[in-house]
């Protein structure tokens, strides 16, 4: 019994965590709800320039590349 218990604290040990993929996914949830709100909103005006367009594409590419990298090295 005491075999076991070891065997399966040493598998469970083993998983990676996937706490950094729920911080990345939950960041980039939280992003898209909110540029999917300011576009709503301000369709016209938003984003305002080009450079604050290209801020907008820069950190959406950052949080998907942040949320895919932690998810296939967590898996």
């Amino acid at each position: 019994m005491l075999t076991t218990l070891i065997a399966f604290a040493a598998e469970a040990g083993a998983e990676p965590s996937k706490v950094p993929f729920y911080i990345f996914g939950g960041l980039l949830a939280a992003w898209a709800v909110i540029v999917s709100t300011l576009g709503i909103r301000a369709h016209d005006t938003f984003p305002s320039s080009r450079s604050a367009a290209r801020g907008v594409i820069a950190i959406s590419v950052v949080l998907i590349l942040c949320a895919m990298g932690s998810a296939v090295l967590t898996s």
